[in-house]
């Protein structure tokens, strides 16, 4: 019966629901500097057709790197040391036909979608924990994504974007083992 239902769904013409493409991760690390342990990170982004047009037209992009850092128990959940994200808004400015890529008040103008992708895919010695809170020797499993927050576009691109394959756009969480 449930067979029946979901054969007749696929014929009518429902949705199927959309997969994400993939933002690849060169490479991701922790490093221990000047009392901090500092991340550095490099993603693969590439901006799919669909997310160009929208931002030559108008549509203003919102980007997310998340990063997490816990100490597995063994009696208990994993302890989470640091729970870091930044949003990055990305826009494009046709008269003067440059990009702009802000967080919070702060932003930066870039003359080709490519500088935007190579500055949105790295990350660079950012400061995620105070050293002193890690022991050393332990064992920490760090995990660090990049993804399209759909839920920030205009509403009407929201419908499109969850139905839409090309605009989703996020990296699967890569996680590490990071001893201090």
């Amino acid at each position: 019966m449930l067979a029946g239902l979901a054969l007749v769904a696929l014929a009518s013409g429902a949705p199927a629901p959309a997969r994400a493409d993939v933002v690849p991760v060169k490479s991701a690390d922790l490093r221990i500097a000047e009392g901090d342990a500092v991340l550095s990170a490099e993603f693969e982004l590439t901006l799919t057709p669909a997310l160009e047009e929208a931002l030559e037209k108008g549509i203003p992009l919102y980007f997310t790197i998340e990063f997490e850092l816990a100490r597995s128990r063994w009696y208990w959940t994993a302890e989470k040391i640091a729970d870091w994200s930044i949003t990055y808004r990305v826009s494009y400015n046709a008269l003067t036909r440059q990009y702009r890529v802000g967080s919070g008040p702060l932003g930066q103008q870039f003359e080709s979608l490519e500088e935007v992708q190579r500055f949105l895919g790295r990350v660079s010695s950012r400061p995620v924990a105070r050293a002193e809170t890690l022991t050393r020797g332990t064992k920490y499993e760090a995990a660090i994504r990049l993804k399209l927050d759909v839920n920030q576009l205009p509403k009407p691109f929201q419908v499109s974007a969850l139905a839409s394959r090309e605009w989703q756009l996020a990296s699967d969480w890569y996680r590490w083992t990071f001893i201090p």
